[in-house]
């Protein structure tokens, strides 16, 4: 009886003899013959026989073998290929079969669940193209399939299309205009692409989306009074906006480290797209599609998820750089519903630390803690270390800002412990930090500070700011001399700060965290004021008012209060006549619009 073993050799002994006789035109001719003899799910046993066949060549002298031994790297190479074809091959026929036996409103769900780019092997876009292929081409031959497949696979086609419409214009939009804002926010002057991509779409609910989201309307409203977009738009609404999010990333993560154009743009799109998608599951839920509801959630939360594994993932800081106030918050509302869905993940745990930071920078600290605690329980369930340790140290300076000292100084040597046990050196760097700050701020609200413990205060805070240094973190460098300015703020020492304060704004713009340039500035502010130098209080108290404001910060009432304390030391002649000589100073950070906003921001701080 002829086993499987002996139809291999026969076959790899076949295809070498005629290699040898000249008989093979193409690799093509090889790849066919392959196909015709292997079946499915025997890979192993050719891949043993080949090695087997290679093995025995190699043992063979003369011109002939070393024929042989080439002939047989062609068959490894082709033998490859069929793999590869056969793994595409039946991972489809699985994926077609899910979708059949899948409830007609779940298909969807399945189909973004089988394209997941966070998937082991993900699809690429050859994959994607083949299993639209059996989706319209075969399952349509057949009566007994659903028409829905056959219109899934029809939306890939047309995304796959639209995406390329696009792919020559997804940065273009990026040299329309010399810029110094390249967002997504309604901040002026700025660049979107939004409008390019608009004009570049032929598919009319594409560009209407797009136009929708220029003009700066509502996502909500428009996808809710979109009466065409059926199943398969949103198809191919999925694949062109996942194509975009991905080549924006891609282009973004290969510029040099900068806030314009930079790694900090790139985590700004994956939240971008995040929070678009969780507005279109808001529109699509006016309209009670519960399936485009759960499909458009699902999409979000695997941008999330990719965003979360990334390496650059802002344990420590917020992704600011291209958002405003009402933008951002909102942004912060759309990135939770997709995260109340699903149970706790190490890239849950992550995503709920950005949301705790970024609910410390709107003011929103009840919130924050929530979102801190729930991060530390999941990062600990998750067995994410480094998680665990940035969310006590995130509840450490979120109870300094609400004056909780020793609840501070608690968690901060809980991080500081665990960060040493575990070898987190950028944890530690952070623990340090906070727990200086925070024993100077509990000092301060003594009736007898303590120099001795001032000074301990002060040594952590270098030590932390050192340790910092040397990992070349930016955004904790920046935490470390802010803290530090703080600190000689606190214990009166104004020039000691502003050289801190001064090293720290520099890292906070590196960083892109706008909260952070805002509080550095305030403080700034602040020492400048002590040493009486009001001119510079001033035009450095306006851009923190100003920027601190634009983002829903609650400082922005402290930048505006000095700003106020001043106007009534000087004098309002004196302090509008300080205003105007800081103009060249403060125009060019915040704008005209915000320079002439200073005298309204006061009055409402007053």
């Amino acid at each position: 009886m002829t086993t499987l073993r002996d139809r291999y050799f026969a076959t790899i002994d076949a295809l070498v003899e005629m290699t040898l006789a000249g008989r093979v035109r193409s690799k093509e001719q090889i790849y066919r013959r392959l196909e015709r003899d292997l079946e499915a799910g025997t890979g192993e046993i050719f891949e043993a026989c080949l090695s087997d066949r290679t093995a025995q060549f190699e043992t063979e002298s003369g011109t002939k073998a070393a024929r042989k031994v080439r002939a047989a790297a062609t068959i490894a190479s082709e033998f490859d290929r069929w793999q590869q074809e056969n793994r595409d091959s039946g991972e489809i026929q699985r994926t077609i079969a899910a979708l059949r036996q899948a409830e007609p409103g779940d298909r969807l769900v399945t189909l973004m669940r089988a394209i997941d780019p966070n998937r082991e092997n993900a699809w690429n876009v050859p994959q994607i193209q083949q299993f639209a292929h059996h989706l319209t081409q075969e399952l349509s031959a057949s009566a007994d399939n659903p028409q829905q497949l056959i219109q899934l696979g029809a939306g890939l086609i047309d995304g796959l299309q639209s995406y390329r419409e696009l792919e020559s214009v997804i940065v273009s939009w990026i040299y329309d205009r010399a810029t110094k804002n390249i967002g997504f926010d309604d901040a002026q002057p700025r660049v979107s692409p939004w409008a390019t991509w608009a004009r570049q779409s032929s598919s009319q609910i594409i560009s209407q989306l797009f136009q929708t989201i220029d003009r700066g309307g509502s996502v909500l409203d428009y996808i809710a009074q979109c009466r065409d977009l059926d199943e398969r738009t949103w198809v191919e609404l999925a694949i062109v906006l996942q194509g975009l999010q991905r080549g924006l990333v891609a282009w973004f993560d290969k510029q040099p480290y900068s806030l314009d154009m930079g790694k900090q743009v790139a985590s700004s799109a994956f939240l971008i797209f995040g929070a678009l998608w969780g507005q279109i599951a808001e529109g699509f839920a006016q309209t009670s599609r519960i399936d485009l509801v759960d499909a458009s959630f699902t999409i979000s939360l695997q941008i999330l998820r990719s965003f979360a594994r990334r390496d650059t993932f802002p344990l420590y800081g917020g992704v600011f750089a291209s958002f405003g106030g009402d933008y951002l918050r909102d942004t912060l509302d759309y990135l939770e519903q997709p995260l109340k869905r699903v149970p706790g993940t190490q890239e849950k745990a992550r995503i709920l630390t950005l949301l705790g930071y970024s609910q410390t920078a709107i003011s929103d600290y009840d919130r924050a803690a929530e979102f801190h605690t729930e991060a530390l329980e999941t990062a600990r369930a998750a067995a994410d270390r480094p998680c665990e340790v940035a969310n006590l140290n995130h509840l450490s300076r979120l109870s300094a800002t609400q004056r909780h000292y020793q609840d501070a100084i608690d968690h901060g040597q809980r991080a500081l412990i665990t960060a040493r046990q575990t070898g987190d050196r950028l944890g530690e760097a952070n623990a340090l930090v906070n727990l200086g700050y925070s024993q100077v701020l509990r000092q301060q609200q003594t009736e007898r500070p303590d120099t001795d413990i001032y000074e301990q205060a002060i040594a952590y805070l270098h030590d932390g700011l050192d340790r910092a240094e040397k990992l070349d973190d930016r955004q904790s460098l920046a935490l470390g001399c802010y803290s530090l300015g703080v600190a000689f703020v606190t214990v009166a020492q104004p020039r000691r700060a502003i050289t801190a304060l001064t090293r720290g704004l520099t890292f906070a713009h590196e960083s892109g965290d706008l909260y952070l340039q805002g509080k550095h500035l305030l403080f700034l502010a602040e020492a400048h004021y002590a040493l009486d130098d009001f001119s510079t209080a001033i035009a450095t108290a306006s851009v923190a008012a100003f920027s601190l404001e634009r983002i829903d910060a609650r400082e922005w009432r402290q930048a505006s209060s000095l700003l106020s304390a001043l106007r009534g030391r000087l004098g309002l002649d004196e302090f509008t006549a300080m205003l105007q000589h800081s103009r060249g100073q403060i125009v060019p950070a915040i704008g005209v619009e915000g320079y002439e906003s200073i005298n309204e921001l006061i009055d409402r701080a007053c």
